[in-house]
């Protein structure tokens, strides 16, 4: 989809994520390896009594997810940035559900333009547990 042909406030619903465990642990053991994440008795002594998922972990997983969706198809250009923020922690065994929603569209220049997704991110719940803001930068189309 062209930079020209997105909306503000443009929606799409993102598959749900189970959170498995041994693929918590997984990863956790390679890229975020403190004791909260891998140690099931040091976790029992933390407010949430249990080993909780690294944040970065969760968004990744409803992130595949998002870019299955392929919003922009071949019109992207790149990622420009993003920014996570964790609300509430995540566990094994919560399904992660999600939606992306087009927040801001800032002109560039003449073939392109900057285009701001926040990802809302609910545990099985329906509490927000996450929240990711990415800028892609996207062609124009030829007017």
């Amino acid at each position: 989809m062209y930079f020209n042909d997105i909306k503000l406030g443009y929606e799409i619903e993102i598959a749900p994520v189970e959170i498995k465990k041994d693929e918590m642990l997984s990863f956790a053991s390679r890229y975020d390896n403190i004791p909260l994440h891998i140690d099931e008795e040091y976790a029992k002594k933390t407010p949430f009594k249990r080993v909780i998922a690294p944040g970065v972990m969760s968004f990744m997983a409803v992130w595949a997810e998002y870019l299955k969706v392929d919003i922009f198809g071949e019109e992207l250009l790149a990622g420009k940035s993003t920014k996570i923020e964790w609300f509430k922690p995540v566990f094994a065994g919560d399904v992660l559900s999600s939606k992306a929603v087009v927040t801001n569209l800032t002109e560039r220049n003449a073939k392109n333009g900057i285009v701001e997704v926040t990802i809302y991110v609910y545990n099985q719940d329906g509490v927000l547990v996450l929240t990711d803001v990415t800028e892609a930068i996207v062609k124009k189309s030829a007017v």
